[in-house]
Parts: C-alpha cells; structure tokens; sequence
C-alpha cells in the first residue's frame, strides 16, 4: 500500500496527563502500514510555564503537525468557556488544512471538546478514548459530549463500554477496552535516575532509597472558589506526616492559580521543608514515580488508573474522581484534615496492593491501531435504542 493509500489519524494532545497515555497509541499507529500519524498540540502542551511537553513529544521521535494556542489567562470559569471557543475556531482551521481521514481525542477536557465539535461538524470521522467512564468536575459533562459527537470508541473498562452503549451508541462502534498507558507501564523500569526528580524544580532532595510521597492536587471547576482551602487542608494534613514529598503543580482548569499561591505560600514560609516541587515529567519518569511512590494523595485520575496497575497504596481526596471505578488500592476521603492524615498513614501501614488489570492489560495500543486501520467510517449518528 502506498503512502497515498494511507488513513491520515490526526491524534490531538491537550496536556500532560493526555500525552502520557496516547504516547504508546501514536507509536503503534506509526508503526501500523495502513496508517498515517498526524499530531495537533494544544492546552498547556504548548505553554511555557508548563514546561512545553510538545518538546519531550518531539524529543520522543514524533514529528508536530501543528500547535494551537488557544488557552486565555486566567484560569477561572469565563476563561474555561472562552478557551472552548478560541479552540473551535483554531482546530476547525488546522483539520482543514491538514485534512484527516479520522480524529483521535482522549479523556474529557474542554479542549478536546472544542476539538471534537470541530471535528463533527467537518463531517471527520472521530475516535473518542476513554468514554462512558463517570467523574466529578465539568469534566463529566465534558467526557459525555464528546461521546455523543464520536463515532467510535475506545473505553477503558468493561463497565463503560457498557455504559457507552446504555447511552445509546451501536455496540459496533465500541472496538476495544482498556486505557493505553498501562502499556507503557507493562515494560517500564522502575529505576530513577537523580537527574530526573532534580535536576529542575525546586524544594528539598529526595532520596529516592527512602519512602516518598507523590502528591497532585488539580481543581475541581465545579467547586471553584473553594479550592484555596482545599489545599491548605490537604497541606495541613501532610505537614502533620511530614515524609519527603513530590509535588506536582496543578492543570490549568479554573482556580489552578489559587492552588499554586497556597502551595508557593507555604513553601516560602514552612521550616524544615518536607516537599519538592516539579512542573512536569516524561510519561515514563511520571510512571516510575507513581510506581515507586509509598502512596499517591491527591486527585489525579492516573491515581485511579496507573496507580492499581503497580498497588500504589492511594488517598483520593475531595470529590473530583467521584464515581470513578477503582481498585481497591485506592480510598476516598473528604477533604479534612484529620481524616486524610489518619487515611495516609493508614496506607502507608498497609504498603503495596496486588497489582490490578482494571484499566488495562498492558497491550491496548496496538489493538486501538488495528481498530483505526479497520474501522468502515460515517457521518450520521443516531441513538442506537430508536432504531
């Protein structure tokens, strides 16, 4: 088959967390002969203060097709809605001049929503992964629309492939389970070079021969104006434990600046600091952390997932992941303080989990590839139950 003949799949990233679990799809449609890669950056892929990520997805051997600027200052909810727009507009242009046979989106953030709209309404075959999955935050609302412009899916776990189908898609269009970055964490080394943990941000050095914590703390936009205390909360109660800590900083969502005061506030004026700071880590260094980490506290989604696939012992904190299926590696708690120190020691006693294979076996790319090559596209979509 000639180049020419080859299905053009446009995979658009939006972040960190995004690229973390597309890098092993990119590579198995790179490498598949009836496949075509093509990669749209965008979000804080493509922001200086979140370290460019784009830059490691170079650095990983994949060619950018196109950045998008789209994320307006602020981070508060109007800027949330404008950045949909700017979005809609930015992608509309890029898919007419790079002209995919189908768009790949992941997860449910409003910038791929702004990609999914532009998507559909250009009559491009979309491919959502990580549908029918339930959350808390607008990102549920989110993770749901998307589903309803997609034309195919990938989910990541039985139940929401079920769940996908119970909200009215063809049980045809439902082409796989299980979520891509548990095949970077199949083969993964768990040793951690120093360099990576220190050789940028700032704070204390971990030794990584002794336990350490991860912690991430990102907004929940439906919540906003209540995130400054939730995160004084959650450092309060960690300052109680006082075990080296890793740090990541906050997404971009509304009230991420607030978080990022209250974390630079306390680090400023805390004696015998605990913590090290990190803007952001390959996908793989990001993995080893989680993998080796004593426990994950926080409300990071790859708590959920990439956490049980190692029995990484995790607090989920607030209510953020709410409604998300978990092992039982992980447990909730309200943002309180006595009640997250008492649950973090409490993991911390009970040490590794046996590892689960809820969101993936460790062999989910290179079917998502098979599915893409093979996959007969259409344009109208109508709820399967009316039929």
């Amino acid at each position: 088959m000639t180049d020419q003949a080859k299905r053009k799949v446009c995979v658009v990233l939006v972040d960190r967390a995004n690229y973390g679990r597309m890098k092993p799809v990119m590579q198995a449609i790179k490498d598949h002969p009836k496949l075509e890669l093509q990669t749209l950056c965008t979000g804080t892929m493509v922001l200086e203060r979140f370290d460019q990520p784009v830059q490691v997805v170079r650095k990983d051997g994949f060619t950018i097709d196109g950045e998008i600027y789209i994320e307006l200052e602020g981070s508060t909810p109007t800027t949330m809605a404008k950045s949909v727009g700017f979005g809609l507009v930015e992608f509309a242009s890029e898919f007419h001049r790079l002209k995919p046979d189908v768009v790949v989106l992941i997860g449910d953030r409003y910038e791929a929503l702004a990609g999914a709209i532009a998507a559909a309404y250009m009559n491009i075959t979309l491919v959502h992964i990580q549908g029918g999955e339930v959350s808390g935050s607008i990102d549920e609302s989110a993770r749901h629309a998307i589903t309803k412009f997609a034309h195919f899916h990938f989910p990541s776990t039985r139940r929401s492939a079920e769940f996908l189908v119970r909200m009215g898609e063809r049980e045809d269009t439902v082409l796989g389970t299980g979520c891509p970055s548990s095949d970077i964490a199949r083969s993964l080394s768990l040793e951690i070079p120093h360099e990576v943990i220190h050789s940028r941000g700032a704070g204390i050095e971990i030794d990584l021969q002794k336990p350490f914590m991860l912690v991430v703390f990102h907004p929940t936009t439906t919540e906003y104006g209540g995130e400054r205390r939730q995160m004084e909360v959650l450092l309060s109660a960690l300052d109680t434990i006082r075990m080296q800590t890793i740090m990541l900083w906050p997404n971009i969502d509304a009230g991420s600046d607030h978080i990022s005061k209250v974390i630079r506030t306390y680090r400023a004026n805390t004696e015998n600091p605990w913590m090290r700071t990190l803007t952001n880590l390959t996908p793989e260094n990001y993995l080893k952390v989680l993998a080796t980490a004593a426990c994950a506290v926080g409300n990071s989604s790859s708590f959920v997932r990439d956490a049980g696939y190692f029995g990484t012992p995790v607090v989920l904190v607030g209510n953020r992941q709410n409604g998300r299926e978990t092992d039982v590696h992980a447990i909730r708690v309200p943002v309180e303080m006595d009640t997250i120190a008492a649950t973090v020691r409490r993991q911390l006693e009970h040490g590794r989990y046996a590892p689960s294979k809820l969101y993936g076996d460790g062999q989910v790319s290179e079917r998502i590839a098979a599915g893409l090559a093979g996959l007969v596209p259409y344009k109208q979509k109508q709820l399967a139950y009316t039929l």
